[in-house]
Parts: structure tokens; sequence; C-alpha cells
């Protein structure tokens, strides 16, 4: 189909696509940790697809990036973060897993989705983009 963007396709149906494809290539570098590790200090628990949420991380952080010019670790942080259960209190934001991030954009740098951008954080690359988009052009034909 050509002209399909992943702006086109719906952001969960897209995302599902993307991490399948990336795990089914197996290029990405998962590191050892993730079934153990929260994803923020706001959580309780791991998530609880231990294989899975990784690869889903780092098509959501594709997707993030490919919708804006370029992003850093820090405003991904402050995406994934959210709210803190402080008991009584009233809830407070809380940022993310640094590390976390770092290394899923640091995977996907590594196979050569994003690209460091001269302005700060990272960027898609041409590749990359090239990628996403085929991705989305075959999401929206099973659809049909």
């Amino acid at each position: 189909m050509p002209g399909v963007s992943v702006r086109d396709v719906p952001a969960q149906e897209f995302i599902n696509a993307y991490a399948q494809f990336l795990q089914r290539q197996g290029k990405l570098e998962v590191p050892g940790y993730v079934d153990i590790v929260k994803t923020s200090a706001g959580n309780e628990l791991p998530p609880q697809e231990a294989e899975t949420w990784f690869y889903k991380r780092a098509a959501s952080v594709a997707r993030h990036i490919y919708l804006r010019k370029q992003v850093g670790v820090g405003a991904l942080n402050k995406l994934y973060g959210g709210a803190i259960n402080r008991g009584f209190r009233p809830h407070k934001h809380v940022d993310a897993s640094g590390s976390i991030n770092r290394k899923v954009v640091q995977a996907l740098q590594k196979i050569g989705v994003l690209e460091i951008s001269p302005k700060g954080g990272r960027r898609i690359s041409e590749n990359g983009q090239r990628d996403l988009d085929r991705i989305a052009a075959q999401t929206l034909e099973d659809d049909e």
C-alpha cells in the first residue's frame, strides 16, 4: 500500500505487530534482568508479560520517536512514568526507570532504527522509518 505511515494505524495494533517483528527478528539486544526488574519506582510489581514487555516497550518507543522529531531519555522517563501510591496521601507523578528506557534506545540504535540527533536525543533513521512504514502497511492490510 503506497503512502501508508504509522499515523494511519491504531497505536496498539501497530505496537503489537512491531513487537512481534522485533522478537522474530532476534536482533534486539535484551538485558538479562528484564524478568525481575520493575519499570518504575511507582510500580509495585514487575510487568506480567516477562518475555515480551521489553519488545513492546521498544516498539512503543520507536513509534513515539517516529511521531516526533527527536526525543531524549528524560522525555521517555516522563512519558512512561505514572502515579505512585503514597498511602492516604495524594498521588504524585514518578518518572519511569531511566535505565530501562536508555537500554531500549541503545538497542534500537544498535539495530539501526534510531540515530543520534545533532540537537540532542534520538531521532528515527531512514532505515527505521522504512521498516516502521512497511510494518504499518502490513498491519493495515491484515485488518482489511
